[in-house]
Parts: C-alpha cells; sequence; structure tokens
C-alpha cells in the first residue's frame, strides 16, 4: 500500500511540474489565461492577488501566489495594459516557478450600442525555474541495509536553473449592461514559441504550448440574487483542464455609491477535483475563498484534503468631475 501511494505521489508530483501555473478561481486570474482581457473592467485600474496552498497532506505543499495590476485605456485603440509576476513552489525538490509578464490588449471591433467589445491581447515577458537537489533522495543511498543521506547520489545534473522568454496570445468577447449583467468569453495561446525547460540541456524538452478558453457571466435574476457561473477548457500537451461550475449572489445594498453582496457556489475539475467558493463584493473590493475536495487516485493519500486559495481584487476609479455650465451674464448699459 505504501509503494502504491508513493507511486501515486511522484506521478501526480511530475503531472504539476509539466504544466503551467493555475488557479482554482480563474475568472480572477485573468492574466494566467487570457491576455485580452487586460483593462476588460468598469474602471481605470484592477489589481488583483491570488493566492493558492495545496498538497500539505500529502507532502511539502505546493505553493502559488501572484499579483497583477491592470489598467483600463477608456475610448482607445489600446484598451488596457497589464503586468503581473507570479511564483510557485513544488515539492520536496523546492521546484520553483517564477514568471513575470507585460500584457497589452486592442479594441478591434464594439457593437453600435456599445455593449458588445472584441479584443486582441499580447503576453511577453519572462519565466525562470529553479530546483534542489539536495532533498531528494536516490536508491544508490541505499546499501540494502539501511538509507545513508551523505551517499553519492551518483547523479549529473548539467544545471539546477533555467530562464526563458515566454510569448503569449489571446483573444477576447466581453458584453457588459452595468455591473449586474455582464459576461466575457474568449481564447488564448500560451507558450507560443515552444520554450526550452530541460535541466538536463537536452534541446527537443520544450515547454508545450497550452490553450485555454474561458467564459464567466452574472445576470441579474431580481432585486436581490444574482445567478453567476464560469467555465474553463485548458489542453496543454497530454494534460486536460476542464472547470464548469456556477453559483449565485445576494445584494446587501446596490446604491449610488454603494455596493456590497455574499455570493458562493461549486464548481468542478474534471477527474481531479471539486471546490466550493465564497465570497463578498464591498464596494471597490471583492474577497473570495475556495477549498479544493481532492476526487483523484491521489485521494487516499490526501484524505480528499485538496487546495485552499484566497483571491483579493481592488478596482480603482478616479473621480471626474462634470464639465462646468457656462452662465451668460446679462449686459448691464
Amino acid at each position: 500500500m505504501k509503494k502504491l501511494l508513493l507511486t501515486i505521489c511522484v506521478l501526480s508530483s511530475l503531472a504539476g511540474v509539466s504544466q503551467d501555473i493555475h488557479f482554482s478561481q480563474f475568472n480572477v486570474a485573468p492574466m494566467v489565461y487570457n491576455p485580452a482581457l487586460a483593462g476588460g473592467f468598469e474602471g481605470d485600474m484592477r489589481f488583483i492577488g491570488n493566492q493558492r496552498t495545496q498538497w500539505r497532506s500529502v507532502t511539502a505543499p505546493y505553493s502559488t501566489i501572484g499579483v497583477s495590476a491592470d489598467f483600463n485605456h477608456k475610448n482607445q485603440p489600446l484598451m488596457g495594459s497589464a503586468f503581473s509576476i507570479y511564483q510557485d513552489r513544488a515539492g520536496d525538490s523546492k521546484l520553483n516557478t517564477i514568471a513575470v509578464n507585460g500584457a497589452f490588449s486592442y479594441e478591434i471591433a464594439k457593437s453600435a450600442d456599445e455593449l458588445h467589445t472584441f479584443t486582441l491581447g499580447g503576453q511577453l515577458g519572462f519565466t525562470h525555474r529553479k530546483i534542489d537537489y539536495s532533498d531528494l533522495n536516490y536508491d544508490s543511498q541505499w546499501n540494502g541495509f539501511q538509507y545513508n543521506a551523505n551517499a553519492s547520489s551518483g547523479e549529473q545534473f548539467a544545471r539546477d536553473a533555467r530562464t526563458y522568454v515566454n510569448f503569449n496570445l489571446g483573444g477576447a468577447w466581453q458584453y457588459r449592461v452595468d455591473k449586474r449583467n455582464s459576461m466575457e468569453a474568449g481564447i488564448a495561446l500560451f507558450n507560443a514559441s515552444g520554450p526550452q525547460q530541460s535541466f538536463f540541456d537536452d534541446p527537443s524538452i520544450r515547454r508545450d504550448m497550452r490553450v485555454s478558453i474561458s467564459g464567466s457571466g452574472i445576470i441579474e435574476l431580481n432585486d436581490e440574487w444574482d445567478a453567476i457561473g464560469g467555465l474553463l477548457f485548458s489542453v496543454q500537451g497530454k494534460y486536460l483542464e476542464f472547470i464548469p461550475g456556477g453559483g449565485a449572489r445576494y445584494i446587501l445594498e446596490d446604491e449610488r455609491g454603494s455596493f456590497k453582496t455574499l455570493f458562493g457556489g461549486m464548481y468542478y475539475r474534471t477527474k481531479d477535483a471539486g471546490f466550493i467558493m465564497a465570497g463578498m463584493d464591498y464596494d471597490q473590493w471583492r474577497v473570495g475563498l475556495s477549498y479544493d475536495i481532492n476526487l483523484s487516485n491521489l485521494r487516499p493519500a490526501s484524505n480528499g484534503r485538496g487546495g485552499f486559495e484566497l483571491s483579493v481584487v481592488y478596482i480603482l476609479t478616479r473621480f471626474v468631475p462634470p464639465p462646468g455650465r457656462k452662465r451668460i451674464c446679462p449686459e448691464y448699459f
């Protein structure tokens, strides 16, 4: 049984290493899934923080953290711009990934009523990956009777770090009536250049391209309730991720200058996990919490425990005073 669980853990670690950074709350990590969404919000500046921890019950916890800032260049061909940085650490080898990117989105079409907007986006940056071999164990360190951590591993490693340039592309459609009625969908291609990533300097081992199709929406049901939902379909090499789900949002207050809600929902990641999500909107702030419940073959080792995730969004809108009215004074003679 122990050998079986160890095998499952190793396979799961390899799967995690071979994929890009990802979050369960994909709808609040736009720069991870589609650069064409840069600037696609009501306001002037949007700041997003994401933090995820998983597999704490199985091995050394996997941790992902990221921040992004994007800007809405209103009524300009350059619709939005963004800057993001994400850091991921995985497993006993402390495989560390840092991705720094800049993105731009351009409006290519808008409907006559200005409710529908179509954009194209590009993202350029670099990724740095580093591994620590010192905490790994090898067969050669077992002499048949006991394990000796000081014994030579017998392995030859060409390098422990690599940095490469990334180029990503995306397209998106957005439909926005107001903050209670909106939809968006898009498709994006990541790792378009197929960068080399091998720690053994093998040119045939390259980062697989990733295709992501995502969508989300909010529909007003009545004065107090909104329906919310989202969908993510992502393919990278032989790995496939499909997340459908939805929930509801309760309006606590919706008046001029004040918007407060509570929301929650359930999502399912096929062949891997389900997760529950809850949070609130408080004027310009949005906070979301989610927890993954593991349903895959790793469940015997994880006891069903997957990952905890936190997201925080703040949207800044600069106040623009209305244009002053001209008053014509009478002439006195």
